[in-house]
């Protein structure tokens, strides 16, 4: 239902690469955007369904839902058939997890591709077969190429694959284990040489600061995992459930654990190292079915193979009760509502000559990147571009800074104290910002502010002059 509601920032970034290319000059400031092939495949999709919102959207969803039939099957392969659904409705309990399907945006397409390289590597370890092993090949070296921050998950192929190993209970010897990761590590130089050239400019592209001990803890899901346990130890107390477990054997554990712990502990090592905080909620995505196997693996220890079925019954249930928006119709995916302020713009029937102060929804529009000149379209302005209004724009930076004010003071005197009106339009800290500043010009003084509706995040601020009021 949220398909058609309106982009988010990164949503607007993704139409802006799709339509205008990975070689657009303006994405030099964050060449860490296109390197995704979700771009290729949300193109297509805006090809054959039109360019809608819910034409970019449609790869996220049907990538999500194949993602659950691969969650399905490695839930019924590492715990116990019996158990799979339980931890398919365990990862629709995560709003972070239902987040990813509405999203045009790579991580439903990483879930997808990490669930199904697991699924992969578990039949060649399995099997022992050349075939399988190049599969497994095959769709792990994807998964960096749907986005270059899911490095660490490499680290769950290869403890999995080590355990198999030392226990001597897979078909594949060393050897034949270290070719297949030999051909993979190889397939992978190309993406590794681009994350190294673009670690370089990390710095600039931190949007959050280094997790709390509250924020680590709340991201890696670890009231999930309690609770189950808990939920489990009292339910078997109170129905007297019998010794009839499903237990989980070393080598599961190893990958629903790895699954589960890799990408937050290394994402948080490197903020550590760096300095440069990247431990971002979404970035995490990929761990977030880790966290639902591992709540099923503990819930296994007391739950008996004949209790699954009533209970995941009753806990699909309860997440389709409590997890759906049931209050409105069209819920929106996010409460960023780029389209109807663009929207409310265009009903002022602003003349091309009516200005617009549009500050940048991204980090990197700063200087000396930013400058008055900067240029229209532009990704770091791709709210212009996805939402289109009239009016003429002056594009300012993401914060302020010495050269913004000393454009915005000079831009008051020529520009804005003679028009007969002007906007300022962006996310709403920015708007709030410049809304104050202009208000304290002498040149401005007794012109009137109204923000026009209610956005979400978004804000649009209208001034006139005096003799309007």
């Amino acid at each position: 239902m949220p398909l058609g509601s309106s982009f988010w920032v990164d949503e607007m970034g993704t139409k802006f690469v799709v339509l205008r290319g990975a070689q657009d000059p303006t994405l030099k400031v964050a060449p860490q955007v296109p390197e995704s092939i979700f771009y290729s495949i949300a193109g297509a999709s805006a090809r054959i369904f039109g360019d809608s919102e819910a034409a970019y959207r449609l790869p996220a969803l049907l990538a999500l839902a194949l993602a659950l039939f691969f969650i399905y099957r490695l839930a019924a392969h590492l715990i116990h058939p019996a158990a799979a659904w339980f931890a398919v409705f365990t990862c629709l309990s995560l709003r972070g997890f239902n987040y990813q399907a509405a999203d045009a945006r790579p991580y439903a397409l990483g879930t997808c591709v990490a669930a199904a390289s697991l699924l992969l590597l578990i039949r060649w370890l399995d099997s022992g077969r050349w075939l399988d092993g190049l599969f497994f090949a095959a769709a792990a070296t994807l998964l960096w190429r749907v986005h270059l921050i899911y490095w660490p998950f490499y680290l769950v192929f290869f403890l999995y694959t080590v355990a198999r190993l030392l226990r001597g209970n897979s078909k594949t010897g060393w050897l034949p284990a270290a070719a297949i990761f030999v051909v993979l590590g190889v397939s992978l130089l190309p993406v590794l040489a681009t994350a190294i050239a673009l670690n370089r400019e990390a710095g600039a592209h931190v949007i959050v600061p280094p997790p709390s001990l509250n924020d680590f803890s709340t991201d890696l899901k670890v009231g999930l995992v309690v609770g189950a346990g808990a939920l489990g130890a009292l339910a078997a107390r109170w129905f007297h459930w019998p010794e009839q477990r499903s237990p989980v054997s070393g080598r599961s554990a190893v990958l629903i654990l790895s699954w589960w712990l890799c990408q937050p502990l290394a994402l948080l090592a490197y903020t550590w190292i760096t300095g440069h905080s990247v431990f971002v909620a979404r970035y995490l995505s990929l761990a977030l079915p880790g966290a639902a196997l591992v709540a099923t693996m503990v819930a296994a220890l007391f739950v008996p193979i004949d209790r699954w079925r009533p209970l995941s019954l009753l806990l699909g249930v309860g997440v389709f009760l409590f997890m759906g928006q049931w209050g409105k119709l069209w819920p929106v995916h996010e409460k960023s509502d780029w389209r109807g302020a663009a929207r409310t713009i265009q009903a002022l029937n602003l003349s091309p000559d009516s200005p617009v102060i549009c500050p940048s929804p991204f980090i990197e529009a700063q200087p000396p990147v930013w400058t008055p000149t900067y240029p229209l379209p532009s990704f770091l302005f791709s709210h212009l571009f996805a939402y289109p209004i009239p009016g003429k724009t002056y594009p300012f930076p993401f914060e302020t800074s010495p050269e913004a004010e000393r454009y915005a003071a000079q831009l008051s005197k020529d520009v804005l104290a003679r028009s007969d009106h002007f906007v300022v339009y962006g996310g709403d800290a920015n708007v709030k910002f410049w809304r104050d500043w202009f208000a304290t010009r002498v040149e401005l003084t007794g012109w009137d502010r109204k923000q026009l509706g209610s956005f979400g995040d978004v804000e649009v601020v209208e001034f006139t002059p005096p003799s309007q009021h």
